[in-house]
């Protein structure tokens, strides 16, 4: 322990346990958490990116001849189930603990998962999809609040966002998986990419075994010993002297009701239009990505490899946001990620040859994720402990209802004028209009400490 940390955090035993992680510099134990939280977003990613694969690959598989409207519904229903499980699931962290549902999303993946991959009807395929959602729906909200109230003051946005990388990482999986794999493996290649994809289950699992329950819900529920114990788990992992802070004070009764009174409507309702545009736009675009650019170059197999090199863009946007995030500051971050967003839409509704489409493609990708990471930045900084699970849970499931509709009108938005330009088109609207909303409307959290 340096004598800076010792002074800043052991001068007073008057701190509180929440002050004591707040002021806490960012070690290992923050390094593990980050680690075992994100390989939840990787998960999440590398479902959503390879289900666009294999989608595609069961469409032109002779046992399944999967229409488009049931191409759609196979997209769709795994996005139903994230909606509620994302709603479900941020309920049930506020009242039995988030490490429960932290700990139990990846099992259900896992094995829905390993169901999909041995599916030999359209019906199989939609259940395991829904059971699937259910566990990533619960998944990421849960684990932002976990890695929220864990992270220091000063890095919280960026951890939080650094969330969103693996989802880029596992992305960029998927993509190699659907590349490499599903063409070269003959008709069974859709189902070897599946079991691929969940092989590192089992270490994600590990992972989590040894982290500690939040501390501010354990204060909540009076479970002062645990709450402690917490605390000095981090403080040890940064070489820090624990030092014994005052009782916590029991949290006021939870009523989400309350994310719609005077006091929270105006930023429900200005996170809730965020969350459901961004993944309007997102999954629109995105889980068709394949079929996009093999209608609009002629080859599927060419455009896996098109929408690999999209994946692969993603990853810059993610770290420029956790970058900036801290510097800008939330409202301003996510502001400008959304303007360059609709930028690049506009942009890429007007390309023609396939090195702007590409071009375009890349930035959109990048600049769209990247806004999506500070989003889950700002969300769980918004609301009170009580509430915070429940209320990114809430948010999720709302952009997670967005992404149930989106893919269902991509046939239809494909009928209109221009085909493939007039989703783009789309997107930029929305960006347009988010980038807006967000400059105007949600709060600004950066430098803040949770419970301020």
């Amino acid at each position: 322990m340096t004598s800076v940390q010792s002074a800043s955090v052991a001068s007073s035993g008057s701190l509180t346990r929440n002050e004591r992680l707040d002021r806490l510099p960012f070690n290992k134990a923050h390094r593990k958490l980050l680690v075992a939280s994100g390989i939840g977003w990787a998960f999440d990613a590398m479902d959503v990116g390879l289900v666009s694969f294999v989608v595609a690959a069961i469409a032109a598989d002779p046992h399944f001849n999967l229409t488009p409207t049931e191409k759609s519904w196979v997209l769709s229903i795994g996005f139903v189930g994230m909606a509620i499980g994302a709603a479900l699931g941020g309920f049930v962290a506020d009242r039995v603990g988030r490490k429960t549902v932290f700990s139990a999303t990846l099992v259900i993946f896992g094995l829905a998962n390993g169901g999909m991959a041995l599916s030999w009807s359209l019906t199989a395929l939609l259940i395991a999809r829904l059971i699937i959602g259910l566990g990533l729906g619960a998944e990421l909200p849960v684990a932002s609040t976990l890695v929220s109230e864990f992270s220091p003051t000063k890095q919280r946005g960026r951890m939080t966002v650094l969330l969103e990388s693996f989802w880029a990482v596992g992305w960029i999986v998927a993509a190699c998986i659907g590349y490499f794999v599903i063409p070269n493996t003959g008709d069974w290649g859709w189902r070897w990419a599946l079991l691929i994809g969940a092989l590192p289950l089992l270490y994600a699992i590990v992972t989590r075994v040894h982290i500690p329950e939040s501390v501010r819900f354990l204060e909540s529920k009076g479970r002062e010993d645990e709450a402690e114990q917490a605390v000095r788990y981090f403080e040890q992992a940064g070489g820090i002297e624990p030092v014994a802070s005052p009782k916590g004070k029991p949290l006021p009764k939870i009523n989400t009701r309350e994310l719609f009174g005077k006091k929270c409507i105006a930023r429900t309702a200005a996170i809730w239009a965020t969350w459901f545009f961004v993944n309007f736009s997102y999954y629109g675009a995105f889980t068709w990505m394949p079929s996009l650019l093999a209608d609009q170059f002629g080859s599927l197999t060419k455009s896996f490899g098109y929408t690999l090199a999209i994946a692969v863009a993603q990853l810059p946007g993610y770290f420029l946001a956790a970058w900036l995030v801290e510097i800008w500051g939330r409202r301003k971050t996510l502001s400008v990620f959304l303007a360059v967003s609709a930028v690049a839409a506009f942009a890429f509704s007007q390309a023609g040859s396939v090195a702007a489409v590409l071009g375009f493609g890349m930035l959109l990708s990048a600049s769209n994720l990247g806004a999506w990471g500070v989003l889950y930045a700002v969300t769980p900084e918004i609301y009170p402990t009580r509430l915070r699970a429940a209320a990114s849970g809430a948010a999720a499931a709302c952009g997670r209802v967005a992404a149930i509709i989106a893919p269902l009108l991509m046939p239809w938005f494909l009928t209109l004028s221009g085909g493939n330009k007039a989703v783009a088109f789309i997107v930029f609207a929305v960006a347009f209009i988010l980038a807006c909303v967000a400059a105007l409307c949600l709060p600004e959290r950066t430098g803040k400490e949770l419970e301020d």
